[in-house]
């Protein structure tokens, strides 16, 4: 063993994570390929609401590399953070877009939401609810987070599209898209039952050669398409929080519902993939989950101040611990390469969303294995489970689907007869998720 092999032993533990150097790099290069997207998508939501987009692009990927290699180096989890979806939508289009607040303001509830998070992670109040989640309704989050990736598969390679009449209907599948995307998943499933390391990645970059012979992907034809030589400047909005105005505004409404959606979402993920990369014992217990929690915190309040919205853990590492990924190793190469992109941001952007459908779906589908350990049996935890599971994807949100399972556990429970099964927790949890339901419709 070389001496960077040791080094990278005592920090990361390899060895007793039945894992190695190279498969945790490769985990971290799937795990980035599914993720760049972040780069282009939440840059062009934050220029809704007025932030210079250049400066968003850097704000967006400082913010995830910071975020991600806090949570690699202190809580060793393989997972990736950055700013959320959805959230981010909230911050564009109704602080800003509705309530007319200046996106500077707007990052001053940010502040303050991350503010909350850490004070509740200090409290133990994080954790508590955590532990407090029935094991039934931890298996049924893993199992909803596999539908809910899945969905996002299909619906970015136009397999599943909008439909006015039902929602959502099948897309035109003999489009390129659809049709790459078909293809890619089958060669992805079949490296994958073949065991040939690096299967996924290997799947998203053959149908992205697909594309371009296709020529519906872009193909390069100069350096101008692989490399920036013009890094992004964060200046006009490191440090433009204003928390002044956050706080006279007053901040209760904004900072609530951006408690509420980011704790249940980031825990949900939390909860699934740990679950997935073997990080949480038979009892349900997270190893490491308070300095999980405390990083998700810190990443928040420097979200703010590098200039965007609320970051947090992505379902999208589902792809790198698929391959393996066990260890902050993973969130270590995924850190590096977000830097990378600073540069080589045309180069990422060749990569198209129907490339990175596959990966999604064929992981959404090994997800769905944990549905073994999910009891049907009795209906006071078939009803919760089937809700956290179905909601997931129909309402395009984690917490949304937390939020039914929380709910509907202890309701059913109590009104079965049933209330010794309720802790305290569940119901403090299942009231907050009633107000905050409460309040969207204000």
């Amino acid at each position: 063993m070389s001496v960077n092999e040791g080094i990278l032993e005592r920090v990361f533990h390899l060895k007793a994570k039945n894992t190695d150097v190279r498969t945790e790099i490769l985990a971290g290069l799937t795990t980035f390929v599914a993720l760049a997207y972040i780069i282009f998508v939440n840059p062009n939501i934050l220029a809704d609401a007025g932030i210079p987009k250049e400066a968003a692009i850097a704000s967006t990927i400082c913010a995830t590399a910071v975020a991600t290699f806090l949570m690699s180096i202190w809580a060793n989890f393989p997972i990736a953070v950055a700013p959320g979806m959805g959230l981010n939508a909230f911050f564009a289009y109704y602080v800003v877009g509705v309530l007319h607040l200046s996106w500077q303001v707007a990052l001053g509830a940010v502040f303050f939401s991350g503010i909350f998070f850490l004070i509740l992670t200090l409290g133990g109040i994080r954790q508590a609810i955590i532990r407090a989640v029935p094991m039934n309704l931890k298996s049924s989050i893993g199992v909803g987070i596999g539908l809910f990736i899945a969905f996002i598969g299909l619906k970015n390679a136009g397999i599943v599209v909008a439909d006015k009449a039902t929602f959502v209907t099948v897309g035109h599948l003999a489009a390129p898209a659809p049709f790459l995307a078909c293809i890619g998943l089958i060669i992805t499933a079949v490296l994958v039952a073949r065991e040939i390391k690096g299967a996924i990645l290997i799947g998203i970059l053959v149908t992205t050669l697909m594309g371009m012979v296709a020529g519906v992907v872009q193909v390069p034809q100069g350096i101008g398409d692989i490399m920036s030589f013009h890094l992004p400047n964060m200046t006009p909005t490191f440090m433009e929080l204003d928390i002044r105005g956050a706080w006279e505004f007053g901040i209760f409404s904004i900072v609530f519902t951006f408690t509420i959606v980011e704790l249940f979402d980031n825990m949900g993920t939390l909860i699934g993939l740990t679950r997935k990369a073997k990080l949480m014992d038979d009892k349900g217990e997270i190893e490491n989950l308070d300095r999980a929690l405390t990083t998700d915190a810190i990443g928040t309040l420097m979200s703010a101040i590098f200039g965007t919205s609320t970051v947090t853990s992505y379902v999208e590492s589902a792809a790198g611990i698929a391959e393996g990924g066990r260890t902050g190793l993973t969130g270590i190469t995924i850190t590096v390469l977000f830097l990378v992109s600073l540069i080589f941001a045309p180069l990422i952007g060749l990569v198209p969303g129907f490339a990175t459908a596959p990966a999604l779906i064929l992981v959404g589908a090994m997800m769905m294995a944990e549905i073994s350990n999910v009891s049907f049996d009795d209906i006071t935890e078939a009803v919760p489970a089937f809700l956290t599971i179905i909601m997931m994807p129909l309402t395009y949100s984690i917490a949304n689907g937390f939020a039914f399972g929380f709910v509907s556990y202890t309701f059913v429970k109590v009104l079965a007869g049933r209330y010794k099964d309720v802790s305290i927790v569940m119901w403090v949890v299942s009231l907050a998720f009633l107000v905050n339901f409460y309040m969207r419709l204000y």
